[in-house]
């Protein structure tokens, strides 16, 4: 069997297929196992209440999410078993749950669990009788899908992930019979710095710019938008799609002492300044233009709660769709679970 992608859920498809006593050929396009869980920030949660989860994530679909709420907690507890350590437990957010892991040393256990992984190669084509995981990471660096789903700013974007997430799962899931799920236009992102700032992979996380809460946030024609989304998943989705994939938030000073999560808004302002963006400071209050940073696509491949796509293949992580919809959930905990699901089904098949 084949496992197309060294990300969070092929290395996890691999590792727990590993463990059923398979050995799959595991292909990874890149030089390097990791995919965009390396440019994460490691934490890998659920919202507490499945209710919760549902009105956050309208337009998902019931059974997989029950999937990841229901799993969550036992895929960590695996990952820990396989050698991941985490670095702090709980998300800092009341309404939600679960753990924070170094996103290298998260990669560097994995990979040691899943075996060998041949780099550099993709998977081209599927072969009949041969279960393949589709595991390639969405198609967020593929601007010609951006363009055609999501955005015709996608030329402007900041890709916020792996560029190796080209739509390969996506176009062989497709030939292969698969169905695509509602939310092919919808992304999960954040805000960034627009340049001249420059912001290197390193940096992606610290950078983000989560205070349009507090903000006055219009685009380059004047037309304000108001973000209701703690998560500010709405508000970057708007941006995303105005002149140059850019908006510009006008704040108070009074308001650099709020916090989001951990952090305070004067560090957000602070990281970006450290990137060359210019923050402009006029009678009280400060200005910054910022751009959609493109993280994963939400809308993918349709599967079921077994993780398969169509007859043979399966898909996990970003591949598949109908997690996320309309609204925001951990990407790396989808990964986890039905990372673990495909390769049971798989297993079982072969």
């Amino acid at each position: 069997m084949v496992v197309a992608g060294a990300g969070m859920a092929g290395l996890v498809a691999a590792a727990r297929l590993r463990e059923l006593g398979r050995h799959p050929l595991v292909l990874e396009k890149r030089r390097e196992p990791g995919g965009s869980m390396r440019l994460s920030s490691g934490v890998v949660w659920r919202h507490r209440d499945f209710a919760r989860f549902r009105r956050e994530c309208p337009g998902g679909l019931p059974d997989l999410q029950q999937a990841v709420f229901e799993r969550l907690d036992e895929g960590l507890a695996w990952l820990e078993s396989i050698g991941a350590e985490p670095t702090r437990r709980g998300t800092g957010n009341p309404l939600t749950t679960g753990i924070r892991f170094d996103p290298a040393q998260l990669t560097s256990a994995l990979a040691r669990a899943a075996g060998p992984i041949e780099l550099g190669r993709p998977l081209t084509g599927l072969r009949e009788g041969t279960p393949v995981i589709l595991a390639t990471g969405g198609f967020q660096a593929d601007s010609a899908l951006v363009h055609e789903h999501i955005t015709p700013q996608a030329g402007h974007l900041l890709l916020r992930a792996s560029p190796g997430s080209t739509g390969e799962g996506l176009r062989l899931g497709l030939e292969a019979g698969a169905k695509t799920t509602a939310g092919l236009e919808q992304f999960y992102g954040r805000n960034m710095p627009a340049p001249p700032a420059g912001v290197p992979p390193e940096r992606f996380v610290e950078c983000a710019q989560l205070y349009a809460r507090f903000a006055e946030v219009t685009n380059d024609r004047g037309e304000r938008f108001e973000t209701e989304t703690w998560s500010e998943i709405d508000v970057v989705q708007w941006t995303a799609r105005q002149p140059r994939a850019r908006a510009r938030y006008r704040l108070p000073e009074d308001a650099l002492g709020e916090r989001v999560g951990d952090r305070t808004v004067a560090a957000m302002v602070r990281a970006a300044e450290q990137v060359g963006a210019p923050v402009r400071r006029h009678r009280g209050t400060l200005t910054l233009e910022v751009v959609a940073g493109i993280t994963t696509t939400l809308g993918g491949l349709q599967i079921d709660r077994s993780a398969f796509a169509a007859n043979g293949v399966l898909a996990a992580g970003a591949d598949a769709g109908g997690i996320a919809t309309g609204g925001y959930a951990s990407g790396l905990a989808a990964a986890l679970v039905f990372g673990k699901i495909a390769a049971e089904s798989a297993s079982e098949l072969a």
